[in-house]
């Protein structure tokens, strides 16, 4: 074999490399960014999935939204569980009924609570009936249709499978009685802030209820907010609720674009909530 020979042979083989790279660097490429979409997929899809959720467990009429610069904030009041109370029992005991009359400290279920362990007691917990978020029946005033702050919860069982009492101290008057006789344990505020200049969403949790919507981690911070990531790479993010009526189903709407390594997923999710006090 002469060098020519050689030479030629080498260059023969080199251009077979080039070609063959050509047929496999693009399917090697193309895997790659399916496999990037993919993760990002399973991302968006995995932090909608835990909005919904909460979403579901919401409070009736307890979510708002707000925006805030490049901020999107919402928030809801989570239940822990909820009831049907008893406010017309037996005339020979009077004492198990719920009266919107005055102050009452104790009163039964005919519904009982199914999530939580008996006996339950919680002074961080909170009880609301017929909260429509309006003023005067919005549970964010901490008034009317919410005990307040501080206020002792306890939960015994009854004298039948469905009659479980509950217990108040101090006493509190609702205002109003819900048509369906609902009662919910709410554990309280929950917030999503999503941040597209620093490519976050994050859920937060205990922290206190206010009348003002909280819109950035320094108040939520400031309110003793544990703060929990729930995606990054945000590159957008839309949230929107529409209430319907306090007897109808509410729709939330939400939104996750995440983008990484030159690729971009957009999710779209839908969640119905019964808002029917």
């Amino acid at each position: 074999m002469t060098l020519i020979e050689l030479v030629v042979v080498i260059t023969l083989c080199g251009i077979c490399a080039i070609f063959m790279s050509l047929f496999i660097v693009t399917p090697v490429d193309s895997y790659a960014a399916q496999a990037q979409r993919a993760g990002l997929v399973d991302a968006a899809d995995a932090a909608l999935r835990l909005l919904a959720r909460d979403l579901r467990s919401a409070l009736p009429n307890s979510v708002r939204v707000t925006t805030s610069g490049n901020v999107v904030a919402l928030e809801l009041l989570a239940t822990i569980d909820g009831a049907r109370y008893n406010d017309a029992g037996p005339l020979s005991n009077a004492a198990l009924w719920l009266d919107f009359s005055t102050a009452d400290a104790a009163f039964s279920t005919t519904v009982p609570f199914s999530q939580i362990s008996l006996p339950f007691s919680s002074s961080t917990a909170f009880l609301s009936i017929y909260n429509v978020g309006v003023p005067g029946a919005n549970a964010y005033a901490l008034a009317n249709v919410i005990t307040p702050p501080g206020t002792t919860i306890s939960i015994t069982a009854g004298a039948t499978p469905n009659a479980q009492l509950v217990t108040l101290s101090p006493a509190f008057q609702f205002s109003w009685g819900s048509p369906n006789k609902r009662v919910f344990l709410v554990s309280g505020p929950v917030s999503y802030l999503c941040d597209t200049s620093a490519g976050t969403l994050t859920r937060y949790t205990g922290y206190s209820v206010s009348a003002t919507q909280p819109s950035s981690a320094a108040v939520l911070a400031a309110a003793g907010a544990v703060a929990g990531s729930v995606a990054t790479n945000v590159g957008a993010c839309t949230f929107t609720y529409t209430a319907g009526t306090a007897e109808r189903v509410g729709m939330a709407t939400l939104s996750l674009q995440l983008t990484s390594g030159g690729q971009s997923v957009q999710l779209l999710q839908q969640v119905h909530l019964v808002n029917a006090p």
